[in-house]
């Protein structure tokens, strides 16, 4: 499954207030049915559901269940930082390919690049780094932060 990319440099998508507030109702709760995501905003559920569906196919949104990896028997969480040469969007497309990684993203600063991965243990974790990370080109050096205990994880945080 490959999820809609997110980039810094693509340009923002204007939504009215209707289609936020649809949005915000989903951050809520991504179960919500459409008839009472309807009553909130002043839509009909059909209104709703072709809203819903014409930002889940722009990209502005996705309808995912957020879990806990750790009780799913992922034992090792990790951010890597990526220090690189060369066109790191050409290697951020790389490291996107590599299923363990949930997150990639370009950055300034110490780190080129930083990935999060999501391992069943650190077998899996030294084996990632070893045999599919540090090995693709323009990779000059990582820097890995192990995850220890997840305190918080909410995507709640509105459209501004």
């Amino acid at each position: 499954m490959t999820n809609a990319p997110r980039s810094a440099s693509s340009r923002p998508v204007h939504l009215d207030d209707v289609s936020k507030a649809i949005i915000e109702q989903l951050q809520v709760d991504g179960r919500r049915s459409y008839a009472d995501i309807g009553k909130a905003v002043g839509l009909s559920e059909a209104a709703v559901r072709q809203r819903v569906q014409r930002l889940t196919e722009s990209g502005v949104m996705q309808i995912v269940a957020v879990t806990d990896p750790m009780q799913l028997g992922f034992t090792r969480q990790a951010m890597i930082g990526i220090r690189a040469g060369g066109d790191t969007r050409e290697l951020a497309e790389r490291l996107a390919e590599i299923p363990e990684l949930d997150y990639v993203v370009l950055t300034a600063g110490s780190f080129d690049l930083m990935a999060e991965v999501v391992c069943e243990n650190d077998e899996e974790l030294i084996n990632l780094l070893n045999s599919r990370i540090r090995n693709l080109p323009g990779v000059h050096s990582t820097e890995t932060f192990v995850y220890l205990k997840l305190q918080k994880q909410f995507y709640n945080w509105g459209t501004r």
